[in-house]
């Protein structure tokens, strides 16, 4: 019991520390240091930590894939494009900006997942509100984050987590349709709602149009044609039920190395602009959960849920949903949906409840900055192009966005799902 007690502590301690980042000391340093602590004290063996970092393979594939097209897009000038774009569109509107954001991020979650939008839409926005001038451009940032895990739902490769959690039992198009379409709805709807009432006394200030047009060079086009590429492998292997790391990896280095040869230039320069401290932060977060998961608290969980369902279905929605919405935060929703896939694979549950955990997985996320893979990595693009946001501020601003749109989406999903 002791040993499970310091695990515990360990734990908390390496998640605050990414969390809050004390001294501004990487988020990475943490995770990983919290798992060198684990290893060095004998907490958990190098056999499980391999295990646990095992899991996490398709994850690390995905990443090295979707921050190689980013970083492409970036270097290519596809992003500065785009911003000019939407500044035209907008039409010195800071309304009609906000809400163009927010529909782009809607398409970039459903068809490439929350990660995707955190990597390749962010500094996309950060380059608009920068060609602008606006004067408050964290508002337009925001839009990034919580619509990751809002339409984190929509199809099953909105979220690597959807795919964790259903394992080889992945229903149909049509079924998922059925079940998660209108709690989606809800979801984004209200989340937009929310943060536009939060955020319109910021974005009141009049946008300075770019009347300018610029031309998108040869690299950015293939750049654009390698993002369409992949988000066509994406739905390909979503619809085979194939695992979305390797497909997303091999087309995002692909158009990488495309892109060099044609225009001549050093990868070793592109490769050193790349977030890698990313992988070794997801490493580490995988090896804390794997220890956490061998003290028997999951199992515990499981037993315990699967109890309440055979009393009442709804009821036990309800609370499996809230619970797993709020412990995604604590020990981030990705290697919560590990530890949820494996316990529904051991336990017979109400299709319900199964999609209501889900649903927790997905939206819970919006109420802290280290809820979701995607919410980190938007962080880390945030901080990359000069802002930042703290732990406590997005806090704040999530407890009032995550209470309804969760509540709106549970209910949806027992009345029509």
């Amino acid at each position: 019991m002791d040993t499970d007690i310091f695990i515990y502590l360990i734990a908390f301690v390496a998640t605050a520390g990414v969390i809050i980042r004390p001294y501004k000391i990487q988020e990475a340093v943490w995770a990983v240091g919290g798992a060198i602590v684990l290893l060095v004290f004998g907490l958990i063996s190098f056999r499980d930590a391999w295990a646990g970092i095992a899991k996490g393979l398709d994850v690390y594939l995905f990443l090295i894939g979707m921050m190689t097209l980013a970083e492409s897009a970036r270097r290519e000038g596809l992003f500065d494009w785009l911003a000019s774009y939407a500044i035209r569109l907008s039409a010195g509107s800071p309304v009609r900006l906000f809400v163009l954001i927010y529909l782009i991020g809607i398409l970039v979650t459903t068809f490439m997942s929350n990660d995707a939008t955190a990597v390749v839409l962010t500094p996309a926005v950060a380059a608009a509100v920068t060609r602008a001038k606006v004067k408050k451009p964290l508002p337009y940032l925001l839009i990034c984050a919580f619509i990751a895990n809002a339409a984190s739902f929509v199809l099953p490769i909105s979220n690597p987590a959807n795919l964790v959690i259903y394992g080889p039992d992945m229903p149909s198009l049509t079924s998922w349709l059925s079940t998660y379409l209108l709690p989606s709805v809800f979801s984004i709807g209200i989340t937009f709602l929310l943060l536009l009432l939060t955020q319109k006394k910021f974005i009141k200030a009049n946008l300075i149009s770019d009347h300018e047009e610029q031309t998108l060079s040869r690299g950015g086009k293939m750049a654009l044609a390698g993002i369409l590429l992949t988000t066509l492998v994406l739905l390909a292997a979503s619809f085979e039920h194939w695992d979305l790391g390797l497909p997303t990896a091999i087309a995002g280095v692909s158009t990488a190395i495309v892109i060099s040869l044609a225009g001549r230039k050093n990868p070793v320069a592109f490769m050193r602009d790349i977030s890698w401290s990313v992988i070794p932060l997801v490493a580490g977060l995988f090896i804390l959960v794997e220890a956490v998961q061998q003290t028997g608290i999951i199992d515990v969980l499981s037993r315990k849920i699967s109890e309440e369902a055979s009393g009442s279905t709804g009821t036990t929605a309800w609370l499996a949903g809230t619970i797993v919405a709020v412990g995604s935060n604590l020990i981030n929703n990705l290697p919560a949906g590990l530890i949820a896939g494996t316990a529904l694979s051991d336990i017979h549950l109400p299709e319900m409840v199964r999609s209501a955990i889900l649903i927790g997985v997905d939206l819970g996320p919006n109420l802290s900055v280290t809820g979701s893979l995607a919410t980190i990595l938007w962080l880390k693009e945030l901080r990359r192009n000069g802002y930042d946001i703290s732990a406590w501020d997005f806090l704040k601003l999530g407890i009032m966005m995550i209470i309804p749109a969760l509540l709106a989406s549970l209910l949806a999903l027992q009345i029509f799902g």
